[in-house]
């Protein structure tokens, strides 16, 4: 590591290299929302869960890697308030879904403050990055879904949790893969 490197105050993420600050914060915020908002649209219904199978995780972990805590939660936080007012981008499921829609807001501040601290410069960090932000999604939409349904704590596990966890894991396995080698590219830039 260099000496301007380890001189920093926090780590840069891939979002540091684009220039004009402001214009640049904005143009990625909107972005990561519409990025949001199609992978939702990228999903299919599971038997035996309310819940669908989406794209959104892969998109919300990648993602705040990429932006960093600030403006991945933002983008989180804007598509959750669009579609909870109307916006028609929510993936089809009776409102079953909002509570992992709002844990991705705790995601991609969670994932986005471990990718500051460096966590996604090595594939075993950046995987351990990515477990904590899908607990936190499914902290908060199996809470969210027990409350709707009307269900225990380990029904809720069992309808929101357990029948993701591989298609979680291949996602997760994904956006792990590509951290490092972005990083890198990240830590060699002058801009960073």
């Amino acid at each position: 590591m260099s000496s301007s490197a380890a001189a920093r105050p926090y780590a840069p993420v891939l979002a540091d290299l684009v220039p004009w600050t402001w214009v640049r914060d904005v143009a990625l915020v909107g972005m990561f929302t519409v990025a949001l908002a199609a992978s939702a649209q990228l999903g299919f219904p599971l038997p035996g869960t309310p819940v669908p199978v989406t794209a959104q995780t892969f998109v919300v972990l990648l993602g705040a890697a990429a932006l960093g805590p600030v403006r991945a939660g933002i983008g989180a936080a804007g598509f959750f308030a669009a579609g909870a007012v109307g916006v028609p981008w929510f993936a089809v499921s009776s409102g079953t879904t909002l509570g992992y829609i709002a844990g991705f807001v705790l995601a991609a501040l969670v994932v986005g403050r471990l990718a500051r601290a460096g966590w996604n410069r090595s594939y075993g960090r950046a995987a351990a990055a990515m477990v904590i932000g899908n607990v936190a999604i499914y902290a908060i939409g199996a809470t969210v879904l027990a409350l709707l349904l009307g269900v225990g704590p380990w029904e809720a596990i069992t309808l929101g949790v357990l029948p993701f966890l591989i298609g979680d894991a291949i996602k997760v396995a994904a956006a792990t893969a590509l951290l490092p080698s972005v990083q890198r590219f990240v830590d060699r830039s002058p801009n960073a």
